[in-house]
């Protein structure tokens, strides 16, 4: 265990550098960082790749038009420059000349456009391809209804690329950080075809490129010599451990193993705030923590009545009060907190005090055909997790108090749990959260869209769906939140999911971690870290 003076002064060490820049005389010798990174990554292909454990290494190995400071503030990446035409709907973007892929190859604007049609060509069966609705036709390509080559991507030369939008979105600028917008190298994928990412084969144009990649032990990432900021880039090796179980992270953290993990296990968040309270960071996360109804099948289809009764007998103030403890807010809206500008609509029952709640949630259960004597029998599913395992065995005594639920856990391993989620047949109630992609509620409006890759609830109503087609094209800010609320009011009426708590990101990171700077989507690129003497 490393001396508490120690601990304090490269803490103080930590800041001092942050404020000025690293100073190479400051750095360790060896540039090698450990981070946890929860489940194990279905595929490191950007635009089939889904879940935040992909997205962090996607953000090492790729990079977009535009990345992220280490605050979050959007900035050039790939692309050094750009102009915006006067209607607020053609962006012209000037590909940096010195911009190459790990195996030396330029990027061009060319790669840009053959990435964006692959990301909404339906043979790629993304499931984040509507976040390029913005795009002209993307919708229709996504659709079958036009070609690919329709899509609003111009190379208007090896180094300009023009992209026309459907209407202005303030928020474009910001999404294409996201994978679904990366560039993917041409040759790689036509060579190798779906194992074009793997190790060996994987061309890749961000900071780091991919070394290997062991099945439930680590993906290992070395620096990409090309990338056009290596020189400011300080991490050479960077490994992530697919680790599910908190209390197995927060161990080979103690033991020096790991530098940043991924989470943290709720049952020790109070013996780690008192004995690790220098390396603990918690901070406002723009997320939704929900569980999900499956409604195509009985007992949740065409039954809003039971829908609305079960989030009604759930206490969310005893949930992260007890159960979570870490900072969560309960959460009565579809859209967290955060969002500048955007005032979220709340459930009806929201101010009720709980007592209230429980008896409309008794009356609405007897209602849709449940009693005590005619107990409902439910699963919720929920992927391996120690903190999600305690949040269900929650909500199932509550729903068995308050109502007599008889409820049965269910617990999948994450590549499981996400297919079964997606397929539909035995899925019920189903454990979820959605991390906004970008800075504005849209992110989190559209996966209740009808025909959105990743509408697990499968959620469909028509006029929840015009309004966001309206807000899309909406250029007025006040007018598009004000149609995005009233869409957000609707599906809170019909409860196809059941909002929770909005997070709070929460790692604990070594004090030798130099540049570690929360923000609100919780997004750290490793090019941006780098490791103090120690």
């Amino acid at each position: 265990m490393m001396h508490r003076f120690l601990l304090l002064s490269l803490v103080l060490l930590n800041s001092v550098v942050f404020a000025a820049g690293p100073d190479p005389a400051m750095l360790a010798k060896e540039q090698v960082l450990h981070r946890g990174n929860g489940a194990e990554v279905q595929t490191l292909d950007p635009h089939r790749s889904e879940g935040v454990p992909s997205a962090n290494i996607l953000r090492d190995l790729y990079e977009g038009l535009t990345l992220e400071a280490p605050d979050g503030r959007i900035v050039p990446g790939t692309a050094s420059s750009w102009e915006i035409s006067e209607d607020g709907r053609r962006y012209t973007f000037h590909i940096r000349p010195e911009a190459r892929w790990s195996n030396g190859d330029p990027v061009t604007a060319h790669d840009f456009v053959y990435g964006l049609r692959r990301s909404v060509a339906p043979e790629t069966g993304s499931k984040y391809s509507q976040i390029l609705a913005p795009i002209l036709n993307a919708e229709a390509v996504i659709g079958g209804r036009k070609p690919l080559d329709t899509l609003g991507v111009e190379a208007l030369d090896n180094h300009t690329l023009q992209i026309t939008l459907k209407a202005p979105t303030p928020y474009f600028l910001g999404l294409l950080t996201h994978s679904s917008a990366y560039p993917v190298h041409r040759t790689s994928v036509e060579k190798h075809g779906d194992r074009f990412s793997r190790p060996g084969k994987l061309v890749s144009n961000g900071a780091y490129r991919l070394q290997e990649w062991v099945i439930q032990s680590h993906v290992e990432l070395v620096r990409n010599p090309y990338y056009w900021d290596d020189a400011d880039t300080r991490i050479d090796i960077v490994y992530y451990y697919p680790i599910e179980d908190q209390s197995t992270e927060l161990k080979r953290y103690r033991a020096g193993e790991i530098d940043i993990t991924e989470a943290i296990p709720l049952q020790q968040f109070r013996w780690i705030r008192r004995n690790l309270a220098g390396e603990l960071k918690v901070s406002p996360y723009l997320g939704t923590y929900y569980y999900g109804y499956n409604l195509t099948r009985p007992p949740f289809r065409n039954n809003p009545k039971l829908r609305r009764a079960l989030s009604l007998a759930i206490n969310r103030e005893i949930l992260v009060e007890k159960i979570t403890g870490m900072g969560e807010k309960p959460l009565y809206s579809w859209v967290p907190e955060g969002i500048a500008g955007y005032q979220p609509a709340r459930l009806d029952y929201a101010d009720w005090p709980q007592k209230k709640r429980i008896a409309e949630a008794r009356r609405l259960y007897a209602e849709a055909g449940y009693s005590r004597a005619n107990p409902l029998t439910v699963e919720i599913r929920y992927n391996t997790s120690e903190n999600h395992k305690k949040v269900a065995i929650a909500i199932a005594a509550m729903w068995k108090q308050a109502l007599g639920v008889k409820v049965r856990l269910v617990n999948e391993e994450w590549k499981v749990f996400l297919e079964n989620r997606k397929r539909k047949q035995v899925t019920q109630v189903f454990r979820a959260g959605w991390i906004g992609d970008y800075n504005a509620p849209y992110t989190f409006m559209e996966i209740l869209k009808s025909n959105h890759g990743l509408n697990d609830s499968a959620y469909a109503n028509p006029e929840y769906d015009a309004l966001l087609a309206d807000a899309a094209v909406e250029t007025d800010a006040e007018k598009r939140f004000a149609l995005l609320k009233q869409a957000e009011a609707i599906a809170l009426r019909d409860h196809p999911v059941i909002p929770l708590y909005g997070y709070v990101s929460k790692h604990l990171v070594k004090p030798w971690v130099g540049n570690f700077t929360p923000n609100i989507l919780d997004h750290h690129y490793t090019k941006n870290l780098y490791i103090l003497k120690h």
